[in-house]
């Protein structure tokens, strides 16, 4: 397991914190980053740098670029990811609502493509 920066380490226990009475939160390492895995599958990761790497739903990915420090993901210099792979800034997710806001598109992935019915304490609850 690679070192942990600063920033990547606070960002890891702010979404921690978010996702932590889920039954099934582990981390692992993962795209250069510091996943964060909900029922096996990946939600967040947080990057070197403290930026958030997201797995949302393709449908939504146009909607949500428009979003304030939101960009395509990328795989390496010049290898776009596909929809629904988003990076956000660490200045986009410095406030905790923004960054709930985020961890809850990928709360509403994770439940969509796994079928969990679980809550989470970002209040993306199920009806």
């Amino acid at each position: 397991m690679s070192v942990m920066t600063p920033e990547q380490h606070r960002l890891v226990q702010r979404v921690r914190a978010l996702v932590d009475d889920e039954p099934d939160v582990r981390e692992v390492s993962m795209f250069g980053g510091r996943a964060i895995m909900v029922n096996d599958k990946m939600i967040v990761s947080a990057g070197r740098t403290g930026d958030l790497l997201v797995r949302a739903d393709a449908e939504r990915h146009e909607a949500l670029l428009a979003e304030p420090g939101a960009a395509q993901a990328q795989m390496g210099a010049g290898r776009e990811m596909g929809a629904g792979w988003i990076t956000v800034t660490p200045e986009a997710i410095a406030d905790d609502d923004r960054l709930t806001f985020w961890v809850d598109v990928a709360m509403h992935h994770n439940r969509a493509t796994t079928g969990s019915e679980s809550r989470s304490k970002t209040g993306a609850k199920r009806s």
